[in-house]
């Protein structure tokens, strides 16, 4: 098989593997099949890219399995006029996929030298519709708040109150939750005009949100 066809070839067993896993929304499909997960995936595990599997990146990072941010980005339930805020950049690829899907898209992760190559990345692939910066993530983004949509991509020990405030009502949040050495809840936070409703998803497993920037910030 010529490496066209291999590629093709894996990444239609990718999108079938994101359905057999339950993400069945048309627009995240497509999303997830027009953003490649390869330029995402750099160094030794570059060749495992369109496997369904959490892979390291620097600092100490993750680039979660694709059926994993299928169904965050699923539950996010992301609109075309919304403004998204993601607490985590990593290696970018949450971002991307959200971009097709927002009108907006805010990144922030501790870490410097990951927002600086997700950055690069979001140039190559002409994705202008995304910000990213450095920045504790545990305090959201008070500057452009409020946001129709959050989605946190490391584990809180409970739904960050900074971040719960800058969520518009009719606002979701997706947040993993839970102590970082125990399965974590996966939770969706609906705001409403007296409150907020928490629904818990799937167990699910992410480094710890932790505050102040990486050693490289």
């Amino acid at each position: 098989m010529s490496a066209p066809q291999d590629i093709a070839e894996r990444k239609m067993q990718f999108l079938f593997a994101l359905r057999s896993k339950g993400v069945t929304d048309q627009r995240v499909l497509h999303a997830m099949e027009k953003i490649d997960r390869g330029p995402f995936v750099r160094g030794l595990f570059a060749t495992r890219a369109y496997e369904d599997m959490p892979l390291p990146i620097a600092c100490g990072q993750t680039i979660s399995q694709p059926s994993v941010v299928g169904l965050m980005t699923q539950a996010l339930n992301v609109q075309p006029r919304d403004k998204v805020l993601e607490v985590g950049t990593g290696s970018g690829y949450q971002a991307a996929i959200l971009s097709q899907l927002a009108r907006r898209v805010y990144t922030v992760d501790r870490h410097r030298r990951l927002v600086r190559e997700a950055s690069e990345l979001f140039r190559e692939l002409d994705l202008t519709n995304i910000t990213a910066m450095t920045s504790d993530g545990s305090f959201g983004l008070p500057e452009q708040a409020p946001f129709d949509r959050i989605i946190v991509t490391a584990a809180a020990e409970d739904p960050p109150g900074p971040l719960l405030a800058q969520l518009k009502i009719n606002g979701i949040m997706v947040v993993p939750v839970g102590q970082s050495n125990a399965v974590q809840s996966l939770i969706k936070v609906t705001r409403t005009e007296s409150g907020f409703d928490y629904d818990e998803l799937r167990p699910v497993r992410f480094v710890p949100l932790l505050e102040g920037l990486g050693r490289d910030g």
